[in-house]
C-alpha cells in the first residue's frame, strides 16, 4: 500500500518537528494508541488498537526514526503484530516546509499487511488507513498548532448602551426565565393550587391569577 499527502499545521516548523518526537504529543494524536514509550533518542515501542472493517485488533510493535534532520523531516519505519488478525510493517518519508508562521507537513507512506487485514481487499484497507491518516493529523494541528497555554484571550469591552441599561439587565438576567416559563404554561403555577408564594411579586402574582381564570 502507497499513500502519500500533506497537511498545513499553524505552527513553526521547529514546533512540528519537536511534536513529531513528543510521546505525550503522538500518544494523543495517533488513534486508538494505548501506549507509546520511547526507549531511545530513535526508537519507540507502542500498543495501539484500532478496528478495520469487522476484525477489532491490538497491535504491539517498535517505530525507529532515520535520516533525522531537523526541522526538515526524517524517516519513521515500524513492524507491528496483531496476533490472530496479521501484522504491517512499513515506513514513512516526512518532510517539513515553511509557509509563513505554518508549516507544510509532506508524508509518503509505503506499508505492507498480512493476515486476515490482507484478506479484506485494499479497497477496504486503503479507506481505513487514509481515515486514520486524516484523524491523526487534524488531532495533531490541534495540539501543536493551539495557542500557547496562558495566552489571554481576547475581551470585549461592554458598549455604553448596554451600561446604561445595567439595571434592566440585573432584572432580566434573574427573572426572565421564570418569566417566560409561567408565562407559556398557563397551568404550571396554579398546580399547587396556593398563590402564596407569589404575593411578593406583583407581576408575578397578576400572571398567575390571570391564568387560573382560563
Amino acid at each position: 500500500m502507497d499513500m502519500n499527502g500533506s497537511q498545513r499545521i499553524e505552527a513553526s516548523r521547529e514546533a512540528v518537528y519537536a511534536g513529531l518526537n513528543d510521546v505525550d504529543i503522538l500518544r494523543q494524536c495517533i488513534p486508538g494508541c494505548e501506549s507509546i514509550e520511547k526507549t531511545s533518542e530513535t526508537e519507540m515501542v507502542a500498543k495501539v488498537t484500532l478496528r478495520i472493517g469487522p476484525v477489532k485488533a491490538s497491535f504491539s510493535g517498535t517505530v525507529t526514526l532515520s535520516d533525522l534532520d531537523p526541522p526538515n523531516g526524517y524517516t519513521i519505519s515500524g513492524e507491528g503484530s496483531g496476533g490472530m488478525a496479521g501484522f504491517a510493517k512499513g515506513g514513512a518519508k516526512v518532510t517539513l516546509e515553511p509557509d509563513g508562521d505554518a508549516t507544510i507537513l509532506n508524508y509518503t507512506v509505503k506499508a505492507e499487511i498480512g493476515g486476515k487485514l490482507a484478506q479484506m481487499g485494499s479497497r477496504l484497507i486503503d479507506s481505513t488507513a487514509k481515515k486514520l491518516a486524516g484523524e491523526f493529523f487534524a488531532k495533531f494541528g490541534d495540539v501543536v498548532g493551539k495557542p500557547p497555554a496562558g495566552e489571554p484571550l481576547p475581551v470585549e469591552e461592554p458598549a455604553q448602551e448596554t451600561l446604561s441599561k445595567g439595571w434592566m439587565s440585573r432584572i432580566l438576567g434573574t427573572s426572565a426565565t421564570a418569566f417566560l416559563i409561567l408565562a407559556l404554561t398557563p397551568d404550571l403555577c396554579c398546580v399547587a393550587g396556593d398563590h402564596s408564594v407569589m404575593a411578593n411579586d406583583m407581576m408575578m402574582s397578576s400572571i398567575c391569577t390571570s391564568q387560573s381564570t382560563l
